[in-house]
């Protein structure tokens, strides 16, 4: 069995420069490659909040129900889907960087094709799918990559990588609120996304070749190790994290509306609170991760989300409602870096794509099946009650988190 990397294929277009070795003690170190990353992150972290605040407006745009309008995220979750099963044989193909280059592709013809079909359902329902597949591609190679390039600092360099993105996205429901303001509807914030990716290609293609990016992974017959078992309640703790953000992204607007009568307009703006509270938590989850394991900080993480999630249920006075929801995002901005952590730590180096194969998955089923569920739950009560699926995750999520802990992958946090 050849060694991991495949060094063999990787000499034959000349040695990979090597990948300085950091203090963690000095903190978090930063590069190009840090920086490519980041972008990514940014990138699809705008075209995914602002696809969240959207969405009721686009259902209204159209016609359609509640539950029809969600059926925009499952076609997003399918792509995300198409992207998890294809991951593994896309990277040793193309290496990372050639699957980021293809990602960049995917999205932008997604968010052209989005755009452009407005209230025709079925051109919108394509374009969220081949944005989904593409904007998946792009999230599946940026998390292993920067895990992979930063090492002893991975978990510090994934929670301040989604800080930025959160912080890029913080701005897409204000872009689509003002957009609906002033009689441009929602499409110039998706169309927005285009120079962003524009620029993830431009500053790939002046990176230099570095082993994150470019090394190239053993042929599928010499790795043939299954997933540690640790993987897998992992996986699914992600999957009922996930599910709450993107509930909270899809409906949370809903909720405003219905609850404190806020505008359309102001409501869609107002699921910036959640994305504001990401992008603090994130930055303070960086340098906390740093110096504790991710597992109390992913323990708290649920706790808080929980209790935001009861500060704007129980209210109907707008402002505590958004300072709910703030709380909410500061508690979501522990789940997704801290659970890929816990993952990717559990999966070992050589099968880190694989693993952030099967995670896109479940992160696709659980963008899918959490907003479709409360969308048909508000269907059939109301918003407000069908908002109890969250602490129900929540309470999954917590769960999970012991039940790993007294498991394998426990071991890896020491």
């Amino acid at each position: 069995m050849s060694r991991w990397p495949d060094e063999g294929a990787a000499e034959a277009a000349g040695p990979l420069p090597a990948v300085p070795v950091p203090d963690v003690r000095a903190g978090l170190h930063r590069d190009s490659v840090t920086g490519v990353g980041y972008l990514v992150l940014a990138t699809w972290g705008w075209f995914l909040y602002g696809f969240g605040s959207l969405l009721p407006q686009l259902g209204a745009e159209q016609g359609i129900s509640r539950t029809l309008t969600s059926l925009h995220s499952i076609a997003l979750a399918v792509g995300g889907l198409i992207a998890g099963f294809s991951a593994v044989p896309l990277v040793r193909a193309l290496r990372r960087r050639g699957v980021v280059l293809l990602g960049c592709s995917l999205a932008a013809a997604g968010c052209l094709l989005l755009a452009a079909g407005g209230g025709w359902t079925v051109a919108t329902l394509v374009g969220a799918l081949v944005a989904g597949t593409g904007g998946s591609l792009l999230i599946n190679t940026a998390m292993p990559t920067l895990s992979d390039h930063h090492g002893g600092e991975s978990a510090a360099a994934l929670a301040e990588g989604n800080a930025v993105a959160a912080g890029t996205g913080l701005v897409a429901p204000l872009v689509v609120g003002a957009g609906i303001a002033a009689g441009l509807t929602w499409r110039p914030a998706v169309l927005l996304t285009l120079p962003l990716l524009l620029a993830v290609v431009l500053v790939l293609r002046r990176q230099a070749r570095v082993p994150a990016l470019d090394t190239v992974l053993p042929p599928r017959s010499e790795v043939r190790r299954p997933l540690p078992r640790a993987v897998w309640p992992v996986v699914v703790l992600i999957m009922s994290c996930v599910g709450v953000e993107f509930v909270m992204a899809a409906w949370s607007a809903d909720l405003l509306e219905q609850r404190t009568g806020m505008s359309s307009g102001a409501a869609a703006a107002g699921v910036s609170a959640v994305i504001t509270g990401m992008t603090l938590g994130r930055l303070v989850v960086g340098r906390l991760a740093l110096r504790h394991p991710p597992r109390p900080l992913l323990a708290g993480a649920i706790l808080l989300t929980v209790a935001g999630w009861a500060v704007t249920w129980t209210t109907t006075s707008a402002p505590v409602a958004l300072a709910g929801l703030l709380l909410v995002g500061l508690g979501i901005a522990g789940h997704y870096p801290m659970g890929a952590e816990l993952l990717f730590t559990a999966a070992t180096r050589p099968l880190r794509d694989r693993a952030a194969g099967f995670m896109s998955v479940g992160i696709a089923i659980a963008a899918g099946a959490g907003p479709f569920a409360l969308g048909a739950l508000a269907d059939a009560t109301s918003t407000h009650t069908a908002f109890l699926v969250v602490p129900v995750l929540m309470a999954a999520a917590l769960a999970l988190l012991v039940l790993t802990t007294r498991g394998p992958a426990a071991a890896h946090d020491a």
